[in-house]
């Protein structure tokens, strides 16, 4: 018995030396750099504090008070604001979901590594201020908070601290709101008038008018429309915004990039349903000194094209792309 065990340590013995010779050589656990791995998830990923040890002192302060005006600005600034009343009552998360930190929910992931910028809109160079003013004055429907102030401070160290770890002029995957493909017609908002019914009422409510929370400073569900919403120079007015923003983000918490809920056709229907609804107007007269910059779906003259601006709102877009592309 003795030299069956003495015999079976043996072949362990060698079967454990080949394998360490194998390590050694690189035979085992090799890595091929020509293979790719299938589906590489570079999808952008909002830092944490919790694991920021380097984030100290005043600008941690900052970074979490901004944080907290991102999530519940109408705390803070909304008609019952305790530091200023200069916005609608939404919160700023309620288009950039998860205070600005979900990938593929109009995410802060490359606001920092992009700004300054031009932009068309403008016709300007434009800083993180005017980015987050243009927020407050169109999105919140409501006056931008002064750019001295604690509050935007606040806000700039929180966008900045989120793209950290982004290169400067890089936008990362998952970042924004995904630019989803044209429809062969013109978008629905009669089709898009039942997709709201089924899958949005719920929340937002019969009259687009959304839910407020128990404390009745700021909405659990934002308003979709009527004098609480965005108003019509806000991006999620573009109904290309509006369906890509959907597409991967409602019905909430049980929609994902990974698994969307409604189909490309739902998406720009609701999109197109919710915003044929009344609104408040911004005058964007001095939007897009050159007009043939103007967006495909920007709902407003004069255009550089003969398109109407029903076709402008609506689409269909290919025909407007086409042209463009000439």
């Amino acid at each position: 018995m003795r030299k069956v065990y003495i015999i079976l340590i043996g072949l362990v013995g060698l079967v454990m030396i080949y394998f360490v010779v194998g390590f050694i050589k690189g035979t085992y656990f090799k890595i091929d750099p020509n293979v790719i791995p299938d589906n590489p998830d570079s999808t952008w990923v909002a830092p944490s504090l919790s694991f920021d040890n380097s984030t100290i002192g005043e600008e941690r302060d900052l970074v979490i008070y901004g944080e907290e005006l991102i999530a519940h600005t109408s705390r803070y600034l909304g008609p019952n604001g305790s530091v200023a009343k200069l916005t609608n009552g939404m919160n700023c998360q309620n288009c950039h979901l998860q205070a600005g930190k979900k990938a593929w929910g109009n995410n802060y992931g490359a606001v920092f590594s992009t700004y300054p910028k031009f932009r068309d809109r403008s016709g300007q160079i434009e800083s993180i201020y005017k980015r987050v003013a243009d927020c407050m004055e169109r999105s919140l429907n409501g006056k931008a908070v002064d750019s001295n102030s604690r509050e935007f401070k606040a806000i700039y160290a929180y966008i900045k601290w989120l793209g950290k770890d982004v290169a400067k002029n890089n936008k990362p995957h998952g970042s924004g709101i995904e630019k989803i493909s044209f429809l062969d017609r013109a978008a629905d908002p009669l089709k898009g008038k039942l997709v709201y019914t089924s899958q949005c009422q719920s929340c937002h409510g019969a009259n687009g008018e959304g839910m407020l929370a128990p404390d009745e400073k700021e909405y659990a569900y934002p308003p979709l429309w009527g004098a609480n919403s965005y108003n019509d120079g806000a991006g999620l007015f573009r109904i290309s915004n509006f369906a890509g923003y959907v597409k991967n983000n409602m019905p909430y918490q049980l929609t994902s990039h990974q698994n969307p809920k409604l189909t490309i056709e739902e998406c720009w229907d609701v999109a197109a349903y919710v915003n044929s609804q009344a609104r408040p107007h911004k005058d964007q007269s001095k939007d897009w000194p050159k007009v043939d910059k103007k967006p495909l779906d920007f709902a407003f003259g004069p255009y550089a094209d003969n398109f109407s601006e029903q076709q402008h709102k609506y689409g269909p877009f290919k025909p407007i792309k086409k042209f463009y592309n000439k």
